[in-house]
Formats: structure tokens, C-alpha cells, sequence
């Protein structure tokens, strides 16, 4: 087995763990292997263990890993998200190769998407992306002008509004971490109950999968805990 399969096999146990710590299915958290940075033999031998979900930063890099991985692994159904800031002019490779995009964090953006989405591929699954600690450093929405945005958004065709993304400010402490992603699921239940169809909360990584977990996350993203450390960019 595989390094890459072993990893695998060992984040699948650590959700299977919170989630039933948490009184949840195992099958209520979907794992999305993080892969950026790693080249398409990597993601072969995540696909080959079972996986089936990637998720990508770079375009460019992504899009050289999608255009390859279907003669390297042809009877492989997969799904390809795009997790990164995204720049107006990426927006229609975006449309036209992703399933999913997690990091929509302003108005125009989803507009540009939802113009240049291909008809024949079906909606584009749309997470917002909030900017919960508030950081400066950080791409997302304020949390208070969430629910105009969400408005609009749902509103949009050839996409599909279906929650939440946040990558909370970095903190050792489990009670620091599950506090930010317990204001991440308000922000959520609040859209829900404005009449929104939300079912998914996109947040969790590696070093704080378990505090996601707890808090409702439906997604985790898990990078350097299945293919190890990243490599530069």
C-alpha cells in the first residue's frame, strides 16, 4: 500500500472517529483530497486507493492534472473543486472544468461563473466563501453583508447555491477552533432559515478537521495529511 493509500486510509478512520464522537454518519462528511502542488501521478495514487474528490488552488496546475487523469485512470469517475481565490479572467476555465467552487466571495464573480457555465455540464455547485476571523489577509465575505450576497446568488442560473465555505484564523486551541466554525453554521442556519436551500459547510482542514466535525462540517479539505508536505508552488 501506498504512502498516499495509507494516509487515506488513516483521515478516513480520524473522520469516522469525529463523527461518531459527535453522534453523525461517517457518510454525513465527504473528504476532499487537497492536491495542489502535487502532480497528476500523486492524485493517481489517491484515485487508485478509492478517492474520487480533489480539490485545486492553481488554475493552471489543475487544469494540466484534469486533461490528464482520464487516460491515466479512464474508468475513474471524478470530481474536481476549485478551493482558491479566483481572478476575473480565470472565471470561464473555471466554469467549464470544475464541478464545484468553494471560494466565491463576491457578487461578480458567481456572475461571471453562472454567464460562462457550459449548459450541457449542469449547475455549478457554489460555496460562498465568509471571511469569519475577519482577517485582513483573507479573501471571503463580511459576515454582515452574507445574506444580500446569498440572495442574489441563489438567483443566478446554471448554478447551485449550496452553502458555506471558511478557513477561520489558525489556532492550537480546539474551543478556539470549534467557536469559529459554530459562527459558520449560524451564518448557515441563519441563510436557511431567510428560505435558503443550504446543505453544505465546507471547512476543516488538516490540522482542525476534528473541531470541524464537530460543528457540522459536510466537507473537510485535507491537503498535507494524505500527500505530505507541500511542495512550493
Amino acid at each position: 500500500m501506498s504512502s498516499i493509500a495509507q494516509n487515506l486510509q488513516r483521515v478516513q478512520h480520524q473522520i469516522t472517529a469525529a463523527t461518531e464522537k459527535s453522534g453523525r454518519a461517517p457518510s454525513s462528511v465527504q473528504l476532499l483530497a487537497v492536491s495542489k502542488t502535487f502532480d497528476a501521478s500523486a492524485v493517481l495514487e489517491a484515485v487508485q486507493a478509492g478517492q474520487r474528490a480533489f480539490g485545486e488552488n492553481y488554475l493552471q496546475e489543475a487544469l494540466e492534472k484534469i486533461a490528464a487523469l482520464p487516460a491515466l485512470a479512464p474508468q475513474a469517475s471524478l470530481e474536481w473543486h476549485f478551493i482558491g481565490p479566483i481572478q476575473s479572467n480565470k472565471t470561464r476555465p473555471i466554469a467549464e472544468h470544475f464541478d464545484w467552487v468553494h471560494s466565491v466571495d463576491r457578487l461578480k464573480i458567481a456572475q461571471r461563473l453562472s454567464e460562462q457555465r457550459p449548459a450541457e455540464l449542469g449547475p455549478l455547485n457554489i460555496c460562498l466563501q465568509v471571511n469569519i476571523s475577519e482577517e485582513d489577509s483573507k479573501s471571503g465575505l463580511a459576515p454582515a453583508e452574507l445574506p444580500q450576497v446569498a440572495a442574489q446568488v441563489a438567483l443566478l442560473p446554471r448554478l447551485r447555491l449550496r452553502g458555506l465555505m471558511a478557513i477561520p484564523a489558525p489556532s492550537a486551541d480546539e474551543a478556539q477552533q470549534r467557536a469559529a466554525f459554530a459562527a459558520v453554521r449560524r451564518l448557515q442556519e441563519q441563510l436557511q432559515a431567510d428560505g435558503l436551500m443550504l446543505d453544505t459547510l465546507s471547512m476543516g482542514m488538516s490540522a482542525d478537521l476534528d473541531a470541524a466535525v464537530a460543528e457540522g462540517a459536510s466537507i473537510v479539505r485535507i491537503g498535507s495529511a494524505i500527500f505530505g508536505a507541500r511542495h512550493a508552488a
